[in-house]
């Protein structure tokens, strides 16, 4: 394997907790949210969505089918990406790449002008910056186990998507202030061609660069006598790089069949459920009245009760096991989001969409906390990345969904029984899985 990680096994004890090394990996998740709060869900998003871009709802139907196809170009290659990322020893490495192209796809947003000429380049720039941000989360979510023992990775896990919803409280309340609020913007920037808008892509950028600076150059820099020299494995083709991809599979399936399905259903589950940020402001603005100036205090609000969520969920992880956080979350979401389809008015979303918000943060951080608890030292580095990348396997499956629902019935409203469908599905195939913590079942991979 490509790390020397924590073993999460009972026969090794772990080493203490370095606080400066998972403080430099929470502040990733931090200077994340410039790219998921602020460009996907709340700011350019909805910019993307508006009139600007074209009537009949056709900035929303562009991004989901964008996201489709990002999803995927991500299924075809981003198991391979960090197999070879695995291989070659440089995790902090590819993790520096693919952040600094999520910052240079961000700023490059600047240039997408309020025109419908427009529009193919932004949803173009939205979709590639997710593609790197999945790459990148591929080296950062294997990261954890490295930073964790086994009675604190819950709550590692629930610290870091924590310290994202904040950092994304933090930046939307910065870029009101600054640049949407009001009728004077800092350093004299205008609403002309909505520039306002457009230096907030830049303003995003920067904040990425910034807090994700940390976690790279610490775990580069980190050398503990204590443990062993990171492997380095000979390098392989392409074509060989997707035959060892499959044979990793067809293990799973003939040894490791409880890992194997927490997989699928955990594809499936957080499909939907990053849906609810990546469309709520959209569904908010078109759909439930919400004024676009407004929609950032509803991202603010969401991040909030996220965080809650995130925090509390990674306690309770540590105690009663991942499973049962996840599925309490999942009916949470499912009860919430069926609330919001029936009901109309403001006030209806901005309740029920905050309930849905809550829920959304335990899901994230006890299933990242769920595979940790099935790794070895050995086999770490692979498997968290096989679950970032195949669980982006399927990223396609809720924005096809929405895309279909919205485009046949022309109502953005559909968008969230096209999220209650995957939900469902992915609470189904997620039922039979064994939870590692509560079960006698040994399910670490040997």
């Amino acid at each position: 394997m490509s790390d020397t990680i924590t073993d999460h096994t009972a026969e090794n004890p772990a080493p203490r907790v370095k606080r400066s090394h998972v403080a430099a990996w929470a502040m990733w998740d931090w200077g994340s949210a410039a790219f998921n709060a602020v460009m996907i869900t709340f700011v350019f998003g909805t910019y993307l969505a508006s009139d600007a871009f074209g009537a009949d709802d056709r900035g929303t139907s562009w991004l989901a089918a964008g996201n489709a196809v990002a999803g995927v170009i991500i299924a075809l290659t981003a198991p391979v990406i960090g197999q070879r990322a695995d291989r070659d020893g440089r995790r902090s490495l590819w993790l520096g790449v693919n952040t600094a192209l999520v910052i240079l796809t961000t700023a490059a947003c600047f240039f997408v002008e309020p025109e419908e000429s427009f529009l193919l380049l932004g949803v173009i720039l939205l979709s590639a910056g997710n593609v790197f941000f999945e790459f990148a989360e591929v080296q950062y979510n294997a990261m954890m186990v490295k930073i964790s023992t086994p009675s604190t990775i819950g709550r590692i896990s629930g610290l870091g998507w924590g310290a994202g919803y904040l950092g994304g409280i933090f930046l939307l309340l910065l870029v009101y202030v600054g640049f949407i609020g009001g009728d004077a913007h800092w350093f004299g920037i205008t609403d002309d061609d909505a520039m306002n808008i457009r230096v907030v892509a830049l303003f995003a950028a920067l904040w990425f660069l910034v807090f994700a600076l940390p976690v790279v150059i610490v775990m580069r820099r980190r050398k503990d006598p204590a443990e062993p020299e990171e492997p380095r494995v000979s390098r392989v083709s392409i074509a060989q790089s997707y035959r060892q991809l499959l044979g990793t599979i067809a293990n799973l399936w003939k040894h490791e069949r409880n890992t194997f399905w927490f997989l699928v259903s955990s594809a499936v589950f957080r499909d939907g459920v990053g849906a609810v940020f990546a469309y709520g402001a959209i569904l908010g603005t078109t759909v439930y009245g919400v004024d676009p100036g407004d929609i950032l205090f509803f991202g603010i609000g969401a991040n909030v009760v996220a965080a809650a969520g995130a925090f509390l969920g990674g306690l309770f992880d540590d105690k009663f096991g991942p499973k049962r956080i996840i599925v309490v979350s999942l009916l949470g979401l499912l009860v919430s989001a069926t609330i919001v389809f029936v009901q109309d008015g403001t006030l209806a979303f901005w309740i029920w969409g905050l309930f849905l918000c809550f829920f959304v943060g335990p899901v994230q951080s006890s299933s990242r906390a769920f595979l940790g608890r099935l790794t070895n030292q050995e086999t770490a580095g692979e498997i968290y990345g096989l679950y970032a990348t195949t669980g982006r396997s399927v990223s396609f499956l809720t924005p096809a969904l929405i895309a279909l629902f919205v485009g046949f019935s022309g109502e953005s409203r559909m968008m969230v029984p096209a999220i209650i469908l995957v939900l469902i599905a992915g609470l189904i195939l997620l039922w039979p899985v064994s939870d590692p913590k509560t079960s006698t079942k040994e399910h670490v991979r040997m």
